[in-house]
């Protein structure tokens, strides 16, 4: 494992150590923490920007995107069955069995540093599920959403909470970081009206609008306007005929100009690596595939494993391209295969035939680099980086090598911070090298 073992002043330190931290576990993971050299100043290295205004897309625009989750917190999502804690540690989390709450300032205070560190541009406010849950009404909710527990709508409004909170705490940090929202397209019942007219997509919309509003220094301006994108989950019906949900919410923002004249809408779905039928081409790829621009949906993630011979494999990431730029990428950590973490094929080995693992060779990150490898030969105006910090069940795993988060834990240590890092930069040098 290839961590980071900077040694750092202790004023860089003193701001991550809460008021009282007295649990055992918080204690064992602070001290490992401030043992392994992670926490890096927002001053380290970072790319320059504009704290106040937005941040305008051009024709010839490098922005470098991170997945972010805002989603932790007592009475929202914990870390309990996660296989992996993080370092940073909240006094409220203790009692359900540690980790940190997003409303957190301190959290969120080194959240922003580690980003800037790492030479990003923009992180994800992201509210994808059961999103009429968090925003329609009581009676909507009794009609339509059996499993919406009042227990449960208070832990998701937490997370639509927390997530709001990112605009003014990073505003008042004056941190050149953008917010780009990812709003739910995956329930059906996002195009219900609501008992006031309006359905939760329209709701969730203005919900981001009002905060990217009164905080413009958190705007991504793409196509003249504000980006967002809308979250589709991961297999996508490519037929229109059959009315899949991205064909509907596609034509409801067609007959609603009041809201599509506001903001530049994105789609985006997960593991399109696997779906031919919404490629330009068919057929074996050698490579990464292009979406078909009659879809144009861009990527949450992609699988990468050219030497898996399992059906569908092999398995590229995929692009799509507008005029004669490619728009989005998607590079990640490790990537799970077609059945999730942990399907081997033999005794030997706890990893399925079909994942990427996080470590290579030496403890080297041979996956995101391979991802790295075809984002500096496509060239993308948008490249996410997946991700973060989700932790959680089932789609992180259940060693470091079946996780593809980056932000400091127990299993892998801090030396991803060092590792994206590194490869934004060569990213970004390849850029400037070819004149973009």
């Amino acid at each position: 494992m290839n961590e980071n073992r900077e040694m750092l002043a202790q004023d860089t330190l003193r701001p991550l150590l809460p008021p009282i931290h007295t649990h055992p576990l918080a204690i064992t993971i602070l001290l490992f923490f401030l043992l392994s050299g992670a926490l890096l100043s927002a001053a380290a290295a970072s790319p320059s920007g504009d704290v106040v205004s937005p941040l305008v897309v051009g024709a010839h625009s490098h922005v470098v995107v991170m997945e972010y989750e805002a989603w932790f917190g007592p009475k929202a999502v914990t870390f309990q069955g996660s296989a992996a804690m993080p370092f940073l540690q909240s006094k409220d989390m203790q009692g359900v069995g540690g980790g940190y709450d997003s409303a957190d300032p301190v959290v969120i205070k080194q959240h922003v540093a580690w980003m800037e560190y790492m030479g990003v541009d923009a992180a994800t406010s992201e509210v994808t599920n059961n999103v009429s849950c968090i925003f329609n009404s009581e009676w909507f909710v009794k009609k339509y959403l059996q499993n919406c527990t009042p227990s449960f709508r208070i832990a998701n409004q937490t997370i639509r909470n927390n997530t709001g909170n990112l605009y003014p705490a990073w505003t008042k940090l004056r941190t050149r970081l953008k917010l780009i929202p990812v709003l739910g397209g995956i329930d059906q019942d996002v195009l219900i009206k609501d008992r006031d007219g309006k359905t939760s997509f329209e709701k969730e919309t203005e919900y981001f609008g009002s905060l990217l509003q009164k905080y413009p220094g958190r705007d991504v301006i793409y196509q003249g306007k504000p980006l967002m994108v809308i979250f589709l989950g991961a297999a996508q019906d490519p037929n229109r005929s059959d009315h899949p949900l991205w064909f509907q919410i596609r034509q409801f923002l067609k007959k609603h100009p009041e809201i599509s004249s506001k903001y530049t809408f994105k789609m985006m779905a997960g593991y399109l690596d696997s779906q031919p039928l919404l490629w330009n081409t068919q057929g074996p790829p050698d490579g990464p595939v292009q979406i078909n621009p009659a879809y144009g949906f861009w990527s949450w993630v992609d699988r990468l494993n050219p030497s898996c011979t399992l059906f569908l494999c092999p398995y590229y990431p995929s692009y799509n391209r507008v005029g004669s730029r490619v728009e989005n990428f998607t590079a990640s950590i490790a990537t799970a295969g077609q059945n999730g973490w942990g399907f081997p094929i033999s005794p030997n080995t706890p990893y399925g035939p079909d994942d990427a693992l996080r470590f290579g060779e030496n403890g080297t990150y041979a996956t995101f680099a391979s991802f790295m490898g075809y984002a500096r030969k496509l060239d993308p105006t948008f490249l996410w980086i997946h991700q973060f910090n989700e932790f959680t069940l089932p789609d992180e795993g259940f060693d470091a090598n079946t996780n593809d988060d980056i932000e400091p834990a127990n299993l892998w240590g801090s030396g991803d911070l060092k590792v994206v890092k590194h490869q934004i930069s060569i990213y970004r040098h390849r850029a400037e090298s070819k004149g973009r």
